[in-house]
């Protein structure tokens, strides 16, 4: 799905014992919160980056969670216009991937780079609080899953 206009690249939802979603503060704007996201490096398969991009954003890997999940589709979106210019892109595409904890206690790590704060919430504060241009993604995934 990448291409010169839309940056192939992966989501990672985290859902907790009680059903709560992991949630993460962005860095640069805070006070946004969403999932962990990144790219698909070259000749990756798109499972083999959502580990990678958890494990360089939060911390978590296989001791803390495992993958139950994929949608199964390319979720696409577009930047708004004044990110459209400073990214060089129309949007990304996206391979959704749920992740669940293995215990009760798993405890993230933020980057500090990409994400500075984690909280666990409902899909609906989520659906409610994600960002304008990402959230048709957000709810047709959640919705899903």
């Amino acid at each position: 799905m990448a291409s010169p206009h839309f940056r192939a690249g992966v989501v990672i939802v985290v859902r907790g014992l009680d059903d709560r979603l992991l949630a993460f503060e962005r860095n640069d704007v805070r006070g946004q919160w969403q999932f962990p996201q990144g790219g698909v490096e070259q000749d990756e398969e798109p499972v083999a980056a959502a580990w990678r991009e958890l494990g360089e954003e939060t911390g978590l890997g296989p001791d803390d969670v495992t993958a139950v999940a994929e949608y199964p589709g390319w979720v696409v979106y577009e930047y708004p216009p004044e990110l459209k210019a400073t990214k060089g892109r129309l949007g990304q595409a996206h391979r959704w991937f749920l992740f669940e904890a293995m215990r009760s206690d798993i405890t993230p790590t933020p980057d500090g780079r990409e994400f500075v704060a984690w909280q666990w919430v409902t899909r609906e504060w989520m659906l409610e609080n994600a960002v304008g241009f990402r959230k048709a993604g957000y709810e047709l995934v959640l919705n899903t899953i």
